[in-house]
């Protein structure tokens, strides 16, 4: 690594959350720290949110996958902008029924306090799995860069590095720094992956087009895959992709955070529209950069490139073939995603732990004797310190584990969209059918996340969701006619 990387890597660690805080303006109050002041423009939460759904394993891992595929990674954004659209006509109008620090707060206004706190159990400890696994994985490539540009940092300093700038912004502007250096952080990466596209492409022969064509590098979708086992093919991109967006940009707090922080229902449908034009922008971006990688190796595959995964494929390119100073701006760029969907995670987690678990919280903070605003920071470092030990535990296990944890979420994910969903279309059920239909569905799904392998495959993600609502809702019913029948007249 040149001197003049390490400059533009300080000065971007020194400077992002400088300009994050000045944007955030005045000290928050103890709502505005988890909710900002509810007026930030509608485009800086649209960027929040792709930063926010974007870290570094979607820098690395989108220009792999179309090194070998193509661009499938522009069709599965078709069906995130359909799921999104939903989710803007049909669930962000139910977030503008009174005030609501977490999208749960719908869940006990429908159904009760105990099905609410249910749900957010299940994200707060999905999210603190997940999350870690992020982090940790996060950790690889950016440590493989820095030891190919002879660097020689421990992962453990790299991660508290990561994780003690990201707190500084965190705790001292709330909701509002961390959707500015969300935007921020985004600018930057998208910038790094379009000068990347630009040098590939200069670099290339004049027949790129025709080689890309000829070998379907152009392709949205991956046809002749066994059913269910992949998230590209038109079902699975298209359905399982719209079910996918309509979980996380509708009942995940992670992102429901910033839809509660928009001035109105108007700003709100703009951001989440907008952000399924700029996750489409930026798979678009990233697979060209992959596809144009795959012109610069020669047409061969990952493996007969020297490379034992396509993952490695992309570091390998900013570490050897970047002229210095771009280098460190990627690298910069990669910090950005690991720190952008941390900073989302901590926030939108202690939200949900202030506002669906209020009384326990303000009893605890009055045990303490502190105030509203340094209850919710230091829950903030509690879940930051939860992270890291998570993170720690999974760089001691092995490769399954780590894809054990990353696909966790979905366990989560399918109950929770369904008991919206339930609470939306039926009318008739309430929290004594929902409730242990719930309790039953997440080990349920984690149970079968780990048997069922149909062709010798895991079930692809989003189809473990929709089979978590259909267990969910037959769970629901069942309960539901065993309770009318027990009330039934004799």
């Amino acid at each position: 690594m040149t001197l003049v990387d390490l400059v533009v890597m300080a000065a971007y660690l020194a400077g992002m959350p400088a300009l994050s805080l000045v944007l955030a303006g005045r000290s928050p109050s103890a709502h505005a720290y988890l909710e900002g002041h509810k007026d930030l423009p509608w485009w800086a939460l649209c960027l929040s949110l792709v930063a926010t759904e974007t870290s570094t394993l979607t820098l690395i891992s989108v220009p792999g996958v179309a090194y070998g595929s193509g661009m499938v990674f522009s069709g599965l954004a078709l069906g995130y902008l359909l799921g999104r659209a939903i989710v803007a006509w049909r669930f962000l109008p139910l977030y503008q029924q009174g005030r609501m620090l977490s999208a749960y707060d719908w869940l006990g206004q429908r159904f009760g306090p105990g099905l609410q706190r249910a749900a957010s159990g299940t994200f707060l400890i999905t999210r603190l799995l997940a999350e870690a696994v992020r982090l940790f994985a996060g950790m690889l490539p950016l440590a493989a860069i820095l030891d190919a540009m002879h660097v020689n940092v421990p992962k453990a300093a790299v991660l508290c590095t990561i994780m003690g700038v990201t707190l500084l912004y965190t705790l001292r502007g709330g909701l509002r720094a961390v959707v500015w250096s969300d935007s921020i952080q985004f600018v930057l990466y998208l910038l790094g992956a379009g000068i990347c596209a630009a040098l590939l492409w200069h670099a290339a022969p004049a027949n790129t087009l025709a080689l890309l064509g000829a070998a379907g590098k152009f392709q949205l979708f991956t046809h002749h895959t066994p059913p269910f086992t992949s998230a590209f093919t038109p079902l699975a991109a298209i359905g399982g992709g719209a079910v996918l967006s309509l979980a996380s940009h509708g009942t995940d707090q992670l992102m429901v955070q910033r839809v509660l922080a928009a001035r109105s229902l108007r700003d709100a449908r703009l951001a989440l529209m907008g952000s399924a034009v700029g996750a489409g922008l930026l798979f678009t971006l990233l697979s060209g950069v992959g596809v144009l990688l795959w012109v610069h190796h020669g047409g061969v595959s990952a493996q007969a490139a020297g490379f034992s995964t396509p993952d490695a494929i992309f570091p390998a390119y900013i570490a050897q073939d970047l002229p210095a100073g771009l280098r460190g701006l990627l690298v910069a760029g990669i910090l950005a995603a690991t720190m952008g969907s941390l900073s989302s995670t901590l926030s939108a987690m202690t939200a949900a732990t202030v506002g669906d678990f209020a009384a326990p919280c303000r009893a605890f903070a009055a045990r303490l004797n502190i105030s509203a605003l340094r209850f919710a920071q230091l829950v903030t470092v509690v879940w930051a310190a939860g992270l890291c030990v998570c993170a720690g535990l999974f760089a001691q296990g092995s490769q399954s584990v780590i894809m054990l944890g990353l696909s966790i979420a979905a366990c989560g994910y399918g109950p929770i969209l369904g008991s919206f969903v339930a609470g939306m279309l039926i009318p008739r059920l309430n929290q004594a059918d929902l409730l242990p239909a719930f309790c039953l569905s997440v080990p349920l799904m984690l149970l079968a996340m780990q048997m069922l392998h149909p062709y010798g495959k895991p079930l692809a993600f989003a189809w473990l969701i929709v089979l978590g609502m259909a267990t969910l809702f037959a769970l629901a019913l069942t309960g539901y006619a065993i309770r009318q029948t027990r009330h039934a007249p004799r």
